[in-house]
């Protein structure tokens, strides 16, 4: 073979391997866009399934409705006294606990004075006679209860030394529930109003009270002002201790043997209201229906008009493509700087 021939073939093979190389090129672009429009299609039918409207069924009931108004509390004594004694010195006995009750004038200490301290430690070096003497010559000197209630707090022990400036004992008369009630809600609060108050530690036990005094002055914290409303308490059982947390609930209104709904179900349209009830053929779109309204608690409300005992209304769902979800193939821009 010459040597034309020779490169005359080498040429034709170098053409045919760029014809292949081209050829896998092509397919693997083919490829890629067949896989990328299939993405593309997946996704948008995806996204069209995604927004379309769902509707949950729900049924209209009869039953009681109930409008409570919740708020924290806290148990604290009504009135809080600490004793504090008439003069400084020594405490020579103590003849209460806490949890004792109390009555108004009622001894709950004996106490000596600095001198009198001082006076009955030297007779009793020199023998009992000469202590018994003292004692009866210099009486000590008695802490009151200021008013009927209970020792909360013991803060002192025989042989002790306190000033006339520190209180020793505390005492309540008795106990009620302080709870804090947003601005917004008090104009539902009322004297006399039914409470009832459950107790963070003993969850299983509601205790029943009302309301006796509304604070005329505001707390503001975190910016959300309230505003003390006092709970006394128709039973205070044993179990119940100063500064225990609690939450209260107060009863607004009750309408009871009536049509309610889940507060999902109804919709406000300017000023009526409307529920979503099934259409009357199969495949169209659901049908709106004007309702009346009453209570609502929160989770139910009260329908008075509209609809009728067991019949089925739909709950509207937002599609689930408005949840901010974008689109996977689209690029994605980079972070836009901060200016401080």
């Amino acid at each position: 073979m010459t040597f034309d021939a020779r490169l005359e073939t080498r040429d034709e093979r170098r053409f045919d391997e760029a014809n292949v190389k081209i050829g896998k090129v092509i397919f693997v672009l083919v490829v890629l866009g067949a896989a990328g429009g299939g993405g593309w299609w997946w996704w948008q039918n995806r996204q069209k399934q995604r927004d379309q409207p769902t509707y949950e069924p729900t049924t209209v009931e009869r039953g009681t409705v109930t409008v409570n108004i919740q708020a924290t509390a806290s148990i604290t004594p009504e009135n809080r006294v600490e004793i504090k004694p008439p003069v400084g010195g020594r405490m020579e006995e103590v003849l209460i606990e806490e949890g004792v009750d109390v009555k108004k004038g009622q001894i709950l200490a004996w106490m000596s004075t600095t001198d009198r301290a001082a006076l009955i430690d030297a007779a009793r070096a020199r023998g009992p006679e000469e202590y018994k003497r003292w004692q009866e010559i210099y009486k000590a000197t008695p802490i009151l209860a200021p008013l009927d209630g209970s020792i909360i707090l013991r803060k002192v022990e025989p042989g002790q030394t306190v000033s006339s400036s520190e209180s020793v004992l505390v005492l309540s008369d008795h106990l009620v529930a302080e709870a804090q009630v947003d601005e917004t809600d008090l104009a539902q609060i009322h004297l006399d109003q039914a409470v009832t108050v459950i107790l963070d530690a003993y969850p299983e036990r509601k205790l029943k009270g009302k309301v006796t005094h509304i604070s005329y002055e505001s707390k503001t914290v975190l910016n959300v002002t309230t505003y003390t409303i006092e709970i006394t308490l128709a039973e205070v059982p044993v179990f119940v201790r100063s500064g225990m947390t609690a939450a209260a609930s107060f009863f607004v209104a009750e309408h009871t043997n009536v049509l309610h709904v889940a507060c999902d179900a109804v919709r406000g349209e300017g000023e009526r209201s409307v529920v979503l009830v099934p259409a009357a053929e199969e495949g169209l779109p659901p049908e709106t229906r004007e309702v009346k309204t009453g209570l609502e608690d929160g989770k139910r409300i009260e329908i008075t008009s509209g609809v009728s005992e067991k019949e089925t209304v739909l709950i509207l769902r937002a599609p689930a493509g408005t949840t901010g979800q974008t689109n996977p193939f689209m690029p994605k821009l980079p972070p836009r700087k901060r200016h401080g």
